[in-house]
């Protein structure tokens, strides 16, 4: 089996530069003010408020959050603070008056009413016995009034204080430099002082959606399914301050389309949550149809195994068996039924009308969809989790977990992705035949796109192949996103070998940058995996793509891979690291919670040996998995974007 090394995570963040908190206030926008009145009033130039703001040149809107730069020659404010620490006895003369005492004692007229209260009713006259307070004064320095510090509450990312104050998670980052990707639980952190106007609260029954590089209104209705007037039920701001880029937005929980925020806290280790000691019951439903096995002679037995379902199922159950037993290690007890599904939905049938499934805490498979979906619809009555290893486009009933995230949400991974590079200069999207529905779609996406398809025989059809110039007529100096879209390996091996040759060319002449290509694919498939395929020019191309799990480390020292390897006299393929991965997480899940509904709450995001799990609920239906990884090959490895 052909695996690569899996590196340390390569880390994509803002390059801020390094300052000091302090060097940074925040102002929020009043109806009628413009830039020159603010930059006035913060003693520093429109440049500079449109430096750190680039959206406040198409115009203020009320209720905008600006990052402002503390300008060195604005004076901080000061706030008085006199505490009273008793009094001196004076006895008026003549010609004396409240002015003159109240200069003479270096207290105001107030005060010397306040402790002498007949003032109030008569006028001050010779003979009058007066109480002088005297104060000692403290000047409390207040350098920046529009800065407040927030302390990070449990399981709190960038996107959730930022939607709380009104502001995008670049700007949260700009006030606060020193800031970590991740969030730690009591953190104190910089944030907006809203001056009393109220925190807007997250509501876990909505989703929220971060805004995207040039999108308006029209894009978010195709992509989410919402009118503007919907957005701005939802979002009463958006009606004095548009769309803006980075700024979240509340949306319906059923809306899950990409750019949805999701679970942003590091990936919780289930093991230390353990909390349930008493035996759990799962039932695991695999089609090894050892019905048609042929057990008379070891020859025919090792023939019989090579039939794909049983081949499949006993790759998956050997995961299974090693989470069994690495789960015993902790003190997990278990009551575990093995079906044989024999690829029927009689036989899945037969199975439920025969066996207790009412104590079931939880179902692992079938790996097929009509079985699957039998098990789901019968199991409903007693409401048993049902967890699907492999199906990605499920009958999502009100039971079902759907382990395998959506093809969908890999793609949007990919054009999020994208879309986000501010550093491109040039989308290229090169197709074959059998892809030009999905090259219109990312046209759709990325108007300024150039679309290159390959090219047909005297017959009229495709011969899978590009040529050098049909590319090179579409590049530009400067960074070139290229998407490839195939499933054929000979169309995949031809433009890979021609995108390596053009990068990095540079036209002497004209002194241009270089030609920078990063290639990028929707649907990563066989077609980039056979022998035909060149990984250094994978590697050289900085070939990114999203998968629903990533490949372990070779190099670390995992404990799976290595028992898994001195049981069974191999590596584990991805089918047994799925079923290790997948009983490890239904089980510890259900120690850890009170069931596997209540372990999506109080789960966020869990990650084993090469998969993690984030399951949403739909609105009206079951769980999905809303997790994938951003990968890259890197020097022949294989290693993870985040």
């Amino acid at each position: 089996m052909n695996r690569f090394l899996l590196a340390l995570v390569f880390v994509l963040a803002f390059n801020f530069t390094s300052v000091n908190a302090q060097n940074f206030s925040t102002h929020q926008v009043k109806d009628g003010e413009t830039i020159d009145g603010i930059a006035k009033r913060y003693f520093v130039t429109p440049l500079d408020i449109y430096s750190l703001n680039p959206d406040a040149k198409k115009g203020l809107k009320p209720n905008t959050i600006l990052i402002i730069p503390i300008s060195k020659a604005k004076k901080p404010e000061v706030t008085i603070v006199k505490e009273l620490k008793g009094f001196k006895e004076h006895k008026t003369r003549r010609k004396e008056t409240l002015y003159s005492l109240s200069k003479e004692y270096k207290v105001s007229e107030d005060d010397i009413k306040a402790y002498n209260k007949f003032l109030y009713a008569n006028p001050l006259r010779k003979g009058d016995k007066l109480k002088i307070p005297i104060f000692k004064v403290t000047e409390v320095v207040d350098e920046n009034p529009h800065i407040t510090e927030y302390t990070v509450l449990p399981k709190e990312g960038k996107w959730r204080i930022a939607y709380k104050f009104g502001i995008t998670v670049k700007e949260l980052e700009m006030l606060n430099p020193d800031m970590g990707e991740v969030l730690k639980e009591g953190e104190i952190i910089n944030v907006p002082n809203l001056e009393g106007e109220e925190v807007k609260n997250i509501d876990e029954q909505y989703s929220y959606y971060k805004v995207l590089p040039k999108e308006g209104f029209y894009r978010l209705k195709l992509k989410l399914g919402l009118e503007q007037s919907q957005l701005e039920e939802l979002n009463p701001d958006l009606k004095e301050t548009g769309l803006k880029n980075g700024m979240i937005l509340k949306i319906p929980y059923s809306n899950l389309a990409s750019g949805v925020m999701r679970a942003e806290s590091e990936s919780i280790n289930l093991i230390d949550s353990i909390s349930d000691f008493k035996t759990k019951h799962i039932a695991v439903m695999l089609p090894f149809r050892l019905n048609r096995v042929d057990f008379d002679s070891t020859e025919d037995t090792k023939k019989s195994i090579k039939e794909p379902y049983l081949n499949a199922s006993l790759d998956f159950y050997s995961g299974v068996l090693m989470a069994l037993d690495s789960l015993k290690t902790l003190g997990i007890s278990l009551k575990v039924d093995v079906y044989d599904t024999k690829y029927q939905v009689s036989e899945v049938s037969r199975i439920i009308d025969e066996n207790d499934f009412e104590t079931v805490d939880a179902v692992i498979g079938p790996l097929t969809n009509d079985t699957f979906d039998k098990v789901a619809s019968r199991l409903r009555v007693y409401n048993t989790p049902v967890v699907s290893p492999i199906g990605s486009d499920l009958k999502l009933y009100d039971n079902v977990f759907q382990s395998k995230p959506s093809d969908g949400l890999l793609k949007s991974k990919i054009v999020n992705f994208v879309r986000e590079d501010s550093l491109t200069s040039n989308i290229l999207i090169i197709s074959d035949s059998k892809t030009i529905e999905v090259s219109n779609d990312l046209k759709r996406e990325f108007n300024q796109a150039k679309q290159i398809h390959s090219r047909k025989n005297k017959d009229g059809k495709d011969d899978f192949f590009v040529t050098k110039e049909d590319i090179q007529a579409g590049l530009k100096p400067g960074k070139n996103i290229v998407f490839l879209e195939t499933t054929n390996e000979g169309f995949a091996s031809n433009v890979t070998s021609v995108l390596a040759s053009l990068n990095k060319s540079k036209n002497i002449e004209l002194n241009e940058p270089a030609v920078e290509i990063v290639l990028v694919t929707t649907n990563i498939n066989s077609a980039f995996e056979g022998d035909q395929i060149n990984n250094t020019h994978l590697s050289t191309l900085q070939f990114h793509f999203a998968t629903t799990s990533k490949e372990y480390n070779f190099n670390e020292n995992n404990s799976f891979v290595k028992k898994y390897n001195n049981l069974y006299n191999t590596t584990p393929n991805k089918r047994a690291v799925k079923g290790f991965d997948l009983t490890m997480d239904v089980v510890l899940r259900l120690v850890s919670s009170e069931n596997l509904y209540m372990s999506v709450k109080n789960a966020a995001l869990t990650e084993y040996v090469e998969n993690k799990f984030s399951y949403k609920k739909k609105l009206f239906g079951g769980y999905y998995n809303d997790s994938v990884y951003l990968v890259k090959y890197d020097d022949l490895a294989i290693i993870e974007v985040k």
